[in-house]
C-alpha cells in the first residue's frame, strides 16, 4: 500500500464483505492487493469455506477440530475437485451433430419437488441436456423404477445435508455425472443405489444408507465428504478411484471391496484424476514433518534408561564385586566348599591383569609369579555394553541400531519410495472406518492405497488376498476384534508409518506366501502378538517399534520365513520374538529389550538365523532354544537379562557362535536335555496362539515349503563356538545334558560362579581351545558320571581350582595356570587321563588326588606355587593313580626363567576359527604375555611316591 492509504485492518474489514468472485478480481490488481487478500485466510476465506454447503470441514471426519494450514488453499482444492467431472465438456459438446452451426448454450437448472417444475427426478432427466443441473428440493424423492443416466448431468440437493433424501437405483451409462448434498437410500426393488461400468461419477457431501455402490472398470469415481452407513462400495477392475474425507459406519460386511487388477483401458477421467491427486497435499513424510515416528514412546531415541539394571546374585553387589561377608583384602585363607571344592578368598581381580599375590607374604614363602594379561574381547556394540548395567544410567546405542525415520528409510530404499509414490486402483485417503465388521477388502489382484485413515472398532481393518497389493501409509488402526491388517494367498505391498495398537489379535497377520514390506510402524498394546508370520508367509519387517503386546512381539510359525531387521521390540508381556512350529526367518540387527519372557524363544522345530541383535534387560532369559528348537545364533550381544543369557536344549542341535553374553543374572549359557513336552516357557508361562482367520484354529501343514535355505548348514552336534561369556551371575556355561555337546574357542571370563559346570553329561562333552579365566570359583567343575574331554584350553586365574572333577574326564594339552586352588583336583569317583598339560597354582597343589580317584598322569609339566606347598598330593596306597614322564619344577634360584613356548600360551584361538565365525576372530583373545620368572628345580620323576601324602 502507498503512504496515506487506509490502515490494513480497515482494508481487511472492508474486503470481508466481498463475495468470492470479487475477491478473485481484487487479488489481480497488484501484488500488494494479492498479499492483502491472502492475509484474510483465517477470517473471510474460513467464512467462505464453512458457508459452502457442498463440502465439510477440510479435516473431517478424523480431525474436525484441527484447522487446515490454509483455508484458502483448502477452498481452492475443493473447488477444483468439484469441477473435475466437467473436464470433458468441450469434447462432448463439439461431438454433437451440427455443433458447427449452433451457438454455445448455457447450462440449465431444473427444479424437482412439490410446487416446482418437475415432480420427479425421472421426469427431469427426460428433459435434461448435457451438463444441466438438476436441483432437488427438500423432501423424500422416491423412484419406482431404475433410473438410467444417458447424458452428463449434475444432481444436487437444495438446503442442508439431510433435508433431501433420494430412494432410487441409478445406472449410469453416460461419460460423467456428479451427485451432491443428497441422502441416498436403496429402492424397494434393488439394493444397488448407484452403479456404473464405464463412465466417471463424482459424489460430494452425500450420505449413503443400507445399500450398495458399484463401479466397474474402466469406470472411475471420486468421492469426498460422504458418509456411508452400512453401505458397501464395490470396485471391480477400476483403473483409478479416489475416496477422500469419508466416513464408513456400521458395515455388516466389508465397507470397501477392491477386486481385480486395474483395467488397462482408461476412460477420459483417468488422467485428470491422476493430476488432481498429485497436485493435492501428500501424506508422504518429509524430513521436517516425520511426526509419527517421533512420538515419545521410549524407543526412537538413541539412548534410553532401562527400568532396572542392577543384577544382584548370591548376595553380591555385582558379578565383579566381592561376596558379602568375605574376609578382608589381604586374607589368603582358603575355604573348602562342598565336594572338596577349594575356593580362595582373595582380593578381586576378575578383570584380569597380573596374577595377584598377597602383600603380607613371608620372605621364605616365595610365590611363583606368572606374568600374563587375561583380556576378554570387546563386544561388537562396545560403549554402554562393556561394563555392568547401572540403575538409571542411559544406554547409548550404536548408530547401526538407532531407528531411522520413514523419510530416511524411503530415501535409502528407492524401490520402497517408488511404491509409496505410486497410485493405482483405489486411493483411500483421510477416511474413518468405525463400528462395523470390515474396513477394506482387496482381492484377486486388486490394488489399493490407503493414506492417513483411521480404522477403529472393526472386526478387521484391511484384508489383502489372492495376489493383491496394498500400500498403507500413516494410518491409525486400533481396537479391532481380530487382526488389524491381514494378508494371505500371496498378498503384498508396503505397510509404512502406521500406528497399530489395542487390537484383539495380531496387529499384522501374514500367511500363505504373502510377502509385504513392513516399514517404520508402531505396533503396540495388542491383546495378542504384534506381527504373526505363518503358513509359508514371508515379508520384510524393518525399522518398526513393536512394544507392550500381550504375546510375542513377532511370532513366526508353520514355515513362516520373514526377514526381521533393525526393529525395536520391547516391554512385551511374553517373548520379544517367538519362532515355533517349523518357523524360520532371518533376524538381524534388532534391539530386543525389557520383555517378560525370553528375548527370543525358539521351540518345536523353529529354525531361525539370529545375527547381530542386541538382546538386553529382559525379565527372563535372553534367548531360549527349547525342545526341538534349532537355528543359528551368531554375533549377538546378550546383555543384562535377569535369567540366563542363552537357555537351550542340546537335543535341538543349536549353533551358538560369536555371541557376546555378559552381565546376565544366572548362567551365561545353560545347556539342558530334558524333554518337557509341555510347551512351557521359562517361568511356567504356556505359549499358545490362535491363528484362525477370525480367531479359529488353523493348521498349515498342507502348504509346507520344500525349498532349502542355503544359509543353514547342517549341524550334527549342539555347538557353542567362539562366544564371549563374561560377568554373568552364575556359571559362564552350565551343562546338564545327555547329548553330545562341543564347546569350542570361547572366552569364559569373570563369571559369578564357575567358568564351566558340567552337572550331567552321559555322552561326551568336548571342551576345546577355550579361554577360561578370572571366574569367582573354579574354572571348571565336572560332576560324577559325566564324560568330558578338555583339549587345548587356557584356564587362568580362577578363584577356585583350575579343574575339579568327579567324572570321566580326559585333560590333554591344556594350560592350567595361576588359579587360587589346585590346578587340577581329582575327587574319589573320578576317572581322569591327564596328558601333556602345563599346570600351576599360586597357593595350592599343582595336582591333588583325593580318595581312590583313578588317574593317568602322563608327560605333564607342573610348577610349584609356594615354597611351603608340594606340587603333587596323592594317597600313598592308591594303585589306580599312574604317573609317567611328568616334569615337576620347583623354586631354586632367582635367575632361572621359564617361558610358555613350544607351544605358546593356550588357547590358540586364531587357528581354530572357521566358517561364519572367522569374521569375528578379531574379537577373541589372541595373545598373552608368556614370560614367566621363577626359581626352578627341574627333573623327571618316575616314582609315584616321591611327593605323596595322605590328604
Amino acid at each position: 500500500m502507498e503512504a496515506g492509504s487506509l490502515p490494513l485492518e480497515l482494508w481487511r474489514m472492508i474486503l470481508a464483505y466481498l463475495p468470492l468472485p470479487d475477491l478473485g478480481r481484487c487479488s489481480l490488481v497488484c501484488r500488494a492487493w494479492y498479499e492483502l487478500i491472502l492475509s484474510l485466510d483465517r477470517t473471510r476465506w474460513r467464512q467462505l469455506y464453512l458457508g459452502y454447503t457442498e463440502c465439510r470441514h477440510p479435516n473431517w471426519p478424523n480431525q474436525p477440530d484441527v484447522e487446515p494450514e490454509s483455508w484458502r488453499e483448502a477452498f481452492k482444492q475443493h473447488y477444483l475437485a468439484s469441477k473435475m467431472w466437467t473436464k470433458n465438456a468441450a469434447i462432448l459438446e463439439t461431438s454433437v451433430c451440427f455443433s458447427l452451426f449452433r451457438r454455445r448454450r448455457t447450462r440449465r437448472t431444473l427444479s424437482v419437488g412439490p410446487g416446482h417444475e418437475f415432480h420427479s427426478l425421472g421426469s427431469a432427466l427426460a428433459m435434461s441436456s448435457l451438463f444441466d443441473r438438476i436441483l432437488l428440493f427438500p423432501g423424500l424423492h422416491e423412484e419406482q423404477g431404475e433410473i438410467i443416466l444417458k447424458v452428463p448431468v449434475e444432481i444436487v440437493g437444495h438446503g442442508k445435508l439431510g433435508e433431501v433424501a433420494l430412494l432410487a437405483s441409478i445406472d449410469q451409462q453416460c461419460s460423467t455425472t456428479r451427485l451432491c448434498n443428497l441422502v441416498f437410500m436403496p429402492a424397494w426393488f434393488s439394493p444397488f443405489m448407484f452403479k456404473t461400468t464405464s463412465g466417471h461419477v463424482q459424489f460430494d457431501n452425500c450420505n449413503f444408507e443400507n445399500g450398495h455402490i458399484q463401479v466397474h472398470g474402466p469406470g472411475t469415481c471420486q468421492v469426498k465428504f460422504c458418509t456411508f452407513k452400512n453401505t458397501h462400495v464395490f470396485l471391480h477392475n477400476v483403473p483409478l478411484c479416489v475416496l477422500e474425507n469419508c466416513e464408513f459406519v456400521g458395515s455388516e460386511n466389508n465397507s470397501v471391496t477392491v477386486e481385480g487388477h486395474p483395467s488397462s483401458e482408461n476412460n477420459w477421467a483417468y488422467t485428470h484424476l491422476l493430476g488432481l491427486i498429485r497436485s493435492s497435499p501428500s501424506v508422504l513424510p518429509t524430513e521436517d514433518s516425520d511426526s509419527l515416528m517421533s512420538l515419545d514412546l521410549e524407543s526412537r531415541d538413541q539412548a534410553w534408561s532401562p527400568r532396572t539394571c542392577g543384577i544382584v546374585i548370591e548376595g553380591s553387589q555385582s558379578p565383579t564385586s566381592p561376596a558379602t561377608g568375605s574376609p578382608k583384602a589381604g586374607s589368603q585363607e582358603a575355604e573348602v566348599g562342598s565336594d572338596g571344592e577349594r575356593v580362595a578368598r582373595t582380593p578381586d581381580s576378575s578383570d584380569g591383569g597380573l596374577s595377584p599375590s598377597g602383600e603380607d607374604e613371608d620372605e621364605d614363602q616365595l610365590t611363583y609369579r606368572l606374568s600374563y594379561q587375561v583380556q576378554g574381547p570387546r563386544p561388537v556394540l562396545g560403549g554402554s555394553f562393556l561394563g555392568p548395567p547401572l540403575p538409571g544410567a542411559s544406554i547409548q546405542l550404536p548408530s547401526c541400531l538407532v531407528l531411522n525415520s520413514l523419510h530416511q528409510e524411503l530415501q535409502k530404499d528407492r524401490e520402497a519410495m517408488a511404491l509409496a509414490s505410486s497410485v493405482q486402483g483405489c486411493l483411500i485417503r483421510k477416511c474413518l472406518f468405525r463400528d462395523g465388521k470390515g474396513g477394506v477388502f482387496v482381492c484377486s489382484y486388486g490394488r489399493a492405497k490407503m493414506e492417513g485413515n483411521i480404522f477403529r472398532n472393526l472386526t478387521y481393518a484391511v484384508r489383502c488376498i489372492h495376489n493383491s497389493k496394498i500400500i498403507m501409509l500413516r494410518n491409525h488402526i486400533h481396537h479391532c476384534r481380530a487382526s488389524g491388517i491381514f494378508l494371505r494367498l500371496e498378498g503384498g505391498g508396503l505397510i509404512a508409518g502406521n500406528n497399530i495398537y489395542d487390537n484383539a489379535e495380531a496387529g499384522v497377520d501374514i500367511r500363505k506366501k504373502s510377502n509385504p514390506l513392513i516399514l517404520c510402524n508402531q505396533i503396540h498394546h495388542g491383546l495378542r502378538s504384534g506381527i504373526v508370520v505363518l503358513g509359508n508367509g514371508k515379508g520384510i519387517i524393518r525399522n518398526n517399534q513393536i512394544f507392550s503386546n500381550k504375546e510375542a512381539g513377532i511370532y513366526i510359525l508353520y514355515h513362516g520365513n520373514p526377514v526381521v531387521s533393525r526393529n525395536h521390540i520391547f516391554k512385551g508381556s511374553a517373548a520379544g520374538i517367538a519362532v515355533n512350529e517349523n518357523g524360520r526367518g532371518l533376524i538381524t540387527e534388532n534391539v530386543i529389550r525389557e520383555n517378560q519372557w525370553g528375548g527370543v524363544d525358539i521351540r518345536r522345530g523353529g529354525v531361525p538365523i539370529l545375527r547381530s541383535n542386541l538382546i538386553c534387560f529382559g525379565y527372563s532369559d535372553g534367548v531360549v532354544v527349547g525342545d526341538e528348537g534349532k537355528g543359528l545364533l551368531e554375533g549377538n550381544t546378550i546383555y543384562a537379562n535377569k535369567g540366563c543369557g542363552v537357555w537351550m536344549m542340546s537335543s535341538s542341535l543349536p549353533h551358538i557362535t560369536s555371541n557376546h553374553v555378559s552381565y546376565n543374572g544366572v548362567y551365561g549359557v545353560a545347556v539342558f536335555s530334558q524333554k518337557d513336552g509341555s510347551g512351557e516357557s521359562p517361568g511356567g508361562h504356556v505359549a499358545q496362539e490362535n491363528f484362525g482367520e477370525d480367531g479359529d484354529a488353523t493348521l498349515w501343514e498342507t502348504e509346507l515349503e520344500k525349498d532349502d535355505d542355503l544359509l543353514r548348514r547342517p549341524i550334527a552336534t549342539a555347538l557353542v563356538e567362539s562366544n564371549t561369556v563374561n560377568h554373568n551371575g552364575a556359571s559362564g556355561l552350565y551343562v546338564q545334558s545327555s547329548e553330545l555337546l562341543h564347546v569350542i574357542t570361547n572366552v569364559i571370563h569373570a563369571n559369578g560362579d564357575r567358568g564351566i559346570t558340567v552337572a550331567q553329561s552321559s555322552q561326551l562333552t568336548r571342551v576345546a581351545n577355550n579361554s577360561i579365566s578370572c571366574n569367582h570359583q573354579s574354572g571348571v567343575k565336572v560332576e560324577a558320571q559325566c564324560k568330558v574331554e578338555f583339549r587345548g584350553n587356557g584356564i587362568y586365574d580362577n578363584r577356585g581350582h583350575g579343574i575339579i572333577t568327579k567324572g570321566d574326564s580326559t585333560v590333554i594339552e591344556n594350560d592350567i595356570i595361576g588359579n587360587r586352588g589346585s590346578g587340577l583336583q581329582l575327587l574319589p569317583t573320578s576317572d581322569t587321563k591327564v596328558i601333556k598339560n602345563r599346570i600351576h597354582s599360586f597357593r595350592a597343589y599343582g595336582i591333588a588326588v583325593q580318595g581312590r580317584a583313578k588317574a593317568l598322569l602322563q608327560e605333564n609339566t607342573v610348577f610349584q606355587g609356594k615354597t611351603n606347598k608340594t606340587i603333587f598330593q596323592q594317597i600313598s596306597n592308591n594303585q589306580e593313580c599312574i604317573m609317567q614322564n611328568n616334569k615337576f619344577l620347583v623354586f631354586k634360584k632367582k635367575s632361572d626363567t621359564w617361558c610358555l613356548a613350544n607351544p605358546p600360551a593356550r588357547p590358540h584361538l586364531e587357528n581354530s576359527l572357521r566358517g561364519p565365525s572367522a569374521a569375528h576372530s578379531g574379537q577373541k583373545v589372541t595373545a598373552m604375555a608368556t614370560r614367566i620368572t621363577a626359581h626352578v628345580e627341574g627333573g623327571y620323576h618316575s616314582k609315584r611316591s616321591i611327593f605323596c601324602t595322605i590328604l
